[in-house]
């Protein structure tokens, strides 16, 4: 449930939970602009800056946001990426979002964009991304320590406190929360705060906050700035020390072996943030292997538990979307109409505890109008993806090697890596250098087992069929939607000539790495549509009678967990990592994935909880 606002007569948005407006009479936009802004010396502070860090305790409407953003976009010496994370237990709705923004012109077109990406905001971590990846909001949906304490350290550039009045709303001003944020500063971390409060100010002090008093803005005589400075030497905490290893310099070159989903995207994050990115693949063309499927299905995997798979993929899925709809043509590359999934009983339709009606959740059991959509009677047991569609993956590959900073080399097949100086150079079977760098990303999935032995990579073969839209098809047997459950069917889509197509499959065949076209896989393709949706399999029947039908395969590599690996492979040689083992989640996987690498390189905030990332890295399976 949305946090209700009560809008006063004069406009001024009040919070009945906490018996206090959202901000000053002076208005929002002022009180950002001066208070918090002014008050960390921003925009002058992050000019020549490569990147910069906001933390924030208060998201509230969004308008501190919205005018970081904002300054960010009309500085022409703005540092190329703009992280801003922020803490809120109680969002608003979308609307009120954008009815804080609609007095200030310069702000609505961007409350829009973030309106747009505010749906399913369950408690947790979110990961919002604007202006091409390069301004990155981190919604923390909670209270303000568990919120704080599920980050991997990171150094903020600013702090902005800006929660509730100290006086109704304790917790956000006491000063285990205020020890909690100073964590997260270094030495010259500037912090601003709208109050003046003397409980504030004498937490702040012995966490090495070194205070100054500022004019407030009416009616606030006062307001608080800060520099953090302390007296006595910091020790690094194991967990800060750990980042600290694992940070990469200065961006420089980086070899990516493998031109997949996993590949392209690690390319592309890292290509944002400055680095001079080389992608390897045995193929001539990027996207041979299983990224190459015609079409995939993205929608989140839902369990009664909510186990770490749901919630990753509900972030993968989130972060996919983003570079799809920024990437690609809605229509002809995606389309994001809902996904149903189909499930064996009433009984497998338990979904976690709180996510019934009004919860802020994007799946829930298929009432008459998806089970009308996807051409199926009433009763059927499934869930509603609201967030679900199809998209081509090799699209979406080739989109992210268009990215500047990126360069592919085709028919170059590593057999070889080696290090010397702090450099890495790749070699193929007959000797030759095809690459060096200074770091190095292995995503080329069970192709690349020989280069990295001590992860457990296993092949999986997955084979597909597909064709055109038979002649006098009845539109009754047509789904509007995807559907998934036993396999997936991508009932509407068109090939590379434009003309109407159908998908379904695939086969999970563990262990093999053949992709050669198999009968038996077609009549197993057959047999699942049938259980999936019969009125279309009969309806096809014919078609795969008469041969008309197509296959597909390809082979796609999976963990011993079935979770993404991503991190380094060897202790011994920092600069070489994985980010491999998508399995058949690679929509879903693939930008998630890569942005915690680029992050982790960077020691920026992560774009899933510590413990999240601990879920997915090499060292949990790595020999």
């Amino acid at each position: 449930m949305t946090e209700p606002v009560t809008w006063r007569p004069d406009g001024q948005p009040f919070s009945a939970r906490f018996g206090d407006v959202y901000h000053t009479e002076s208005g929002a936009l002022a009180q950002a602009r001066q208070v918090f802004l002014g008050g960390c010396g921003l925009p002058d502070a992050w000019r020549g800056a490569a990147q910069w860090c906001v933390l924030e305790t208060g998201f509230g409407l969004g308008l501190n946001f919205l005018a970081t953003w904002q300054a960010w976009r009309a500085d022409a010496r703005r540092p190329g990426l703009l992280h801003f994370v922020s803490v809120e237990a109680f969002p608003v709705a979308p609307a009120d979002l954008l009815r804080a923004a609609d007095a200030h012109p310069e702000l609505r077109p961007l409350a829009g964009e973030l309106a747009a990406q505010w749906h399913g905001l369950l408690p947790g971590l979110h990961r919002l991304a604007f202006d091409g990846g390069r301004v990155l909001l981190t919604l923390c949906i909670g209270d303000v320590q568990p919120m704080l304490r599920a980050h991997r350290p990171f150094h903020a550039d600013s702090l902005f406190l800006d929660g509730f009045s100290p006086r109704v709303n304790p917790q956000m001003w006491s000063p285990e929360t205020l020890k909690a944020v100073a964590r997260f500063a270094r030495p010259g971390t500037r912090l601003a705060t709208w109050t003046y409060a003397r409980a504030v100010r004498d937490a702040l002090v012995p966490l090495g906050f070194v205070l100054t008093r500022a004019a407030g803005l009416p009616p606030k005589r006062d307001c608080l700035h800060g520099l953090f400075a302390p007296a006595w030497p910091r020790r690094a905490a194991p967990a800060v020390q750990q980042a600290l290893d694992e940070q990469a310099g200065p961006p420089a070159r980086c070899a990516v072996v493998g031109a997949g989903l996993a590949g392209a995207a690690v390319a592309a994050s890292l290509a944002r943030r400055g680095w001079q990115v080389t992608v390897l693949d045995a193929a001539a063309v990027p996207a041979t292997g299983a990224s190459g499927a015609p079409a995939g299905v993205l929608a989140p995997h839902v369990s009664p538990d909510d186990a770490l798979l749901s919630r990753l993929t509900r972030a993968g899925a989130r972060a996919t979307w983003q570079e799809v709809q920024r990437l690609l043509a809605e229509g002809r590359d995606w389309q994001r109409h809902g996904v149903l999934e189909r499930r064996a009983s009433a009984q497998a339709l338990r979904l976690p505890p709180g996510w019934g009606p009004g919860a802020p959740h994007l799946s829930w059991v298929a009432d008459a109008p998806a089970l009308q959509a996807a051409a199926l009677p009433a009763g059927t047991p499934a869930l509603w993806h609201a967030q679900g569609g199809w998209v081509r993956p090799a699209r979406l590959v080739a989109a992210w090697l268009a990215q500047p900073g990126i360069r592919f080399e085709g028919d170059a097949a590593i057999a070889r890596i080696e290090e010397a100086g702090g450099v890495f150079t790749l070699m193929d079977g007959a000797g030759r250098v095809r690459a060096q760098a200074e770091r190095v990303v292995l995503a080329g999935g069970a192709s690349g087992r020989a280069l990295a032995p001590g992860l457990p990579l296993q092949p999986v073969r997955g084979q597909l069929a597909w064709g055109p839209h038979p002649a006098g098809l009845d539109a009754r047997a047509l789904p509007a939607v995807p559907l998934n459950g036993d396999g997936h069917l991508v009932p509407r889509l068109t090939d590379d000539a434009g003309r109407p197509c159908w998908l379904s499959g695939s086969t999970f065949e563990p262990g093999d790495d053949g992709s050669d076209l198999r009968p038996a896989g077609r009549a197993h393709n057959a047999e699942r549509l049938a259980r999936l949706h019969a009125p279309l399999a009969a309806a096809l029947a014919p078609a795969f009678a008469r041969g008309e039908v197509r296959d597909w395969a390809g082979v796609r590599c999976a963990s011993a967990d079935r979770r993404p690996l991503v991190g380094p492979l060897d202790p011994a040689r920092p600069g070489l990592w994985a980010c491999t083992a998508l399995g058949s989640r690679g929509l879903s996987f693939a930008a998630l994935a890569a942005e915690l690498l680029a992050a982790r390189w960077h020691g920026e905030p992560l774009p899933v909880p510590a413990a999240w990332a601990r879920g997915m890295d090499t060292a949990r399976l790595r020999g």
